[in-house]
């Protein structure tokens, strides 16, 4: 078993890159835009990944923002789904304490059926939004469990996956359908395949319990950079061999954004640094153009924030994309890089995924 999923975890680098590549979308929405064309845009975005190469399309569950139409994982997947046929989807993530573990296992069971062996769930434990959405959300009977008792809603949502609650459990005559149980009935012939599992972090806590459990993980050091190398070194030194993975499976996230014009990348980028400076501070919104960002007046401590932000993001000629992705695979050893870009623009944002698979040689199918 252990082979059998690690094969379908682990990908081989293509091209000339020193890692494979995938792409995390949040489906942006820029200002002048609806989210029609924004999910207009992650599918044709989709279909660019699976055509240049890209390991994997991750969508992000997020929340009472704006500028971000993913609020719905599984439903943008499942459309995804149906308008590409060989790259792997998945969360970057589903946020577990939001949902009952139930749902997500029927959720994700259904995708397997669609896209059968090229589907992970990727889980996080925070809420992907502030604590009035989260209760929303949740509503009134689930408002104490939190990011605290994110182990115990994982080992129930794997148990629903795997429909393997031991006898006298409350949920032991619960199936999550599709799921395993329909080939041990009468007449069943269901496949055994089920979503890979992948534990989400931006901090120690997730990387720990990743390693502990055998899981690959998945390090958000695009809004989390100072935390990427200590936390992917605990993930390794946690790390104990599972039905899963054999050895550790470390992925980042990071920004990038390339173009020919290194100005108009620095341009792109400003858009997506101003879009978080105003979510930090409470003001989330649509992304703004460039021409709003180029002219906003930002104060000292907004320019510092800014400033910091992009010394995180890979931009520029697809060159110096380049450059600066194989030094951060050289600095934290990730096995798997999966590149995002908030920027307003949809044509270009699409031109730097083709302008990054040029620079790595990715193959043109």
């Amino acid at each position: 078993m252990a082979d059998e999923r690690d094969d379908i975890i682990r990908a081989e680098p293509k091209g000339s890159a020193p890692v494979p590549l995938s792409v995390l979308d949040l489906a942006t929405v820029g200002s002048g835009r609806t989210a029609r064309q924004a999910l207009g845009t992650t599918v044709e975005l989709a279909r660019l990944a699976e055509r240049r190469g890209f390991h994997r399309f991750w969508v992000a569950e997020h929340h009472s923002m704006p500028g971000v139409a993913s609020s719905s994982p599984a439903v943008i997947l499942a459309h995804l789904a149906a308008h590409t046929d060989r790259i792997r989807l998945g969360s970057g993530g589903v946020m577990l304490p939001n949902h009952a573990p139930l749902v997500i296992a029927e959720q994700f069971g259904t995708l397997e059926a669609l896209a059968p062996r090229r589907v992970d769930l990727g889980l996080g434990r925070a809420p992907g939004t502030d604590g009035a959405t989260a209760a929303a959300l949740r509503r009134s009977d689930r408002l104490r469990e939190g990011a605290d008792d994110f182990p115990q809603q994982l080992a129930e949502l794997t148990r629903f996956l795997d429909d393997d609650f031991p006898d006298g459990h409350p949920y032991a005559r619960i199936h999550a359908i599709p799921g395993p149980v329909q080939g041990r009935v009468p007449g069943g012939v269901q496949r055994a395949d089920r979503p890979s599992v992948w534990l989400l972090g931006s901090s120690g806590f997730s990387a720990r319990l990743a390693g502990a459990l055998g899981l690959p993980f998945s390090f958000a050091h695009h809004f989390s950079a100072a935390n990427t190398v200590p936390a992917l070194q605990l993930y390794r030194d946690s790390f104990r061999p599972s039905d899963v993975l054999d050895r550790p499976y470390a992925k980042i996230g990071v920004q990038a954004f390339a173009a020919a014009d290194p100005k108009e990348a620095r341009r792109q980028v400003l858009t997506g640094a101003l879009a978080m400076l105003r979510l930090r501070t409470g003001r989330p919104g649509l992304v703004p153009t460039p021409e709003e960002a180029e002219t906003y007046d930002f104060g000292a401590a907004e320019r510092e924030f800014v400033d910091d932000w992009l010394r995180n993001v890979a931009f520029g000629t697809p060159d110096e994309v380049r450059a600066g992705l194989a030094a951060l695979v050289e600095r934290t050893g990730a096995d798997e890089l999966m590149i995002t870009t908030n920027a307003h623009t949809p044509g270009l944002r699409l031109r730097s995924y083709e302008l990054i698979a040029d620079a790595y040689g990715l193959p043109d199918a």
